[in-house]
């Protein structure tokens, strides 16, 4: 049961839906590019950016598919560097054993490639590194550190497993050691985070699933966010340390649901004495105009994106991760896959010129695929390298639409 409410944290990754109230006026709020504050909007955040860059630690939530939320995090990261040119960026998206690939990124010791690699980015977070590379080519092009927030799924299972033991008194251990050191029990957190929870866990588990995948799919939850804010404490502290008369800010790229109502990140890091913390979240405008103004410090209006989201095209394949590629395990039919000649077995080695080692990556550059375009593979059949080339029609995406 336990691996089972793990994974279910791990599909969410984490959304939680919007507790709605009435706030502001739709006529007031629903145009994009304005701040919201209760009932104050504005083109620039009611409180002031300096309000803002004087914090320990300011969180930009997001969904983590949105171009668009990408593009409000670059942007408030620069009107935030503007003004605390002393800034550091944590990530959700990677564990604490990318973190000597992050500085090499930095240093400029690493293509996009090699970083991709090094990072094990496809291997840890699996959404297409195009969204977040313009933030990580901001974060070079200034010199500002990156820093690694999360931790390894393995990890995070034995943090889980710590903190129910020491819940129920089986273990008085308040963290699990570690090669980054000790990370501390979570803070219990209030009431409605834990509603929260159990409304977006009820919704997505099966009908049969007992209180107690519940109280572990909480326990992974909190876990999950007193890792990142002990990141984020441990870099600020680190800087302290270091003789610097003032702090950098620490601005942490991550899910809304970490950071939305002050009970997920913030409650954490609160714990572990940075009290000062905002919460900036980008929303559509009906969101924004009915919004629980207990929801994030500000939120901004993000344009809508035109027209529906169309499936991208698919190759017809599952794979699995080997040495020499990905593998092949099965082939639908009539799919550009079987029509290209893929057969199961057959390790792909080269995508359109590039060479994957995850099944996240070949989903990524999936996406970007368009219709009536072609895809050249490199395949290892038998020992035999051999190149073939799957069609995609236009009629995929018309079916999709």
């Amino acid at each position: 049961m336990r691996s089972s409410a793990l994974a279910l944290l791990s599909s969410l990754a984490f959304v939680t839906g919007p507790a709605l109230a009435a706030s502001v006026s739709p006529g007031d709020c629903a145009a994009p590019g304005r701040w919201v504050v209760a009932d104050q909007t504005a083109p620039v955040p009611p409180m002031g950016w300096s309000a803002l860059a004087g914090q320990d630690v300011v969180l930009l939530g997001e969904q983590h598919d949105s171009a668009a939320h990408h593009r409000w995090q670059l942007a408030t990261l620069a009107a935030l560097h503007a003004l605390r040119p002393t800034l550091v960026i944590g990530l959700e998206m990677l564990p604490r054993e990318a973190q000597p690939a992050l500085d090499d990124w930095v240093a400029g010791k690493l293509s996009e490639s090699a970083f991709l690699r090094r990072s094990g980015w496809y291997r840890y977070w699996g959404l297409d590194a195009d969204l977040y590379l313009p933030i990580l080519h901001f974060a070079r092009e200034r010199a500002l550190p990156l820093v690694a927030l999360n931790v390894t799924p393995e990890r995070r299972d034995r943090l889980v497993e710590a903190f129910l033991g020491r819940a129920s008194g089986d273990d008085p251990a308040s963290g699990v050691d570690g090669e980054f050191g000790a990370i501390p029990a979570p803070s219990q957190p209030g009431q409605r985070y834990r509603e929260r929870l159990a409304t977006s866990f009820r919704e997505h588990a099966p009908d049969d699933i007992g209180d107690a995948a519940l109280d572990e799919f909480i326990a992974a939850q909190l876990v999950w966010d007193v890792a990142m804010a002990d990141a984020l404490a441990r870099r600020l502290g680190e800087a302290s340390g270091n003789g610097q008369t003032r702090r950098p800010l620490a601005v942490a790229i991550m899910g809304r649901g970490h950071a939305e109502y002050g009970d997920g990140v913030a409650h954490q890091l609160q714990a572990l004495g940075i009290p000062q913390v905002a919460t900036l979240l980008p929303v559509e405008a009906e969101e924004a105009c009915r919004a629980d103004p207990t929801l994030a410090t500000a939120l901004f209006v993000v344009a809508p994106e035109p027209g529906e989201k169309t499936a991208p095209p698919r190759l017809g394949v599952a794979v699995e991760t080997t040495a020499e590629g990905l593998k092949v395990t099965h082939v639908a039919a009539a799919s550009p896959a079987q029509q290209a000649g893929l057969r199961v077995d057959d390790i792909l080695t080269l995508v359109a010129e590039r060479s994957l080692t995850q099944p996240a990556e070949l989903a990524a550059l999936m996406a970007r695929v368009l219709p009536g375009s072609r895809l050249p593979l490199v395949i290892l059949r038998d020992g035999q390298r051999q190149t073939l080339e799957a069609a995609f029609p236009l009629e995929q995406a018309l079916e999709s639409d």
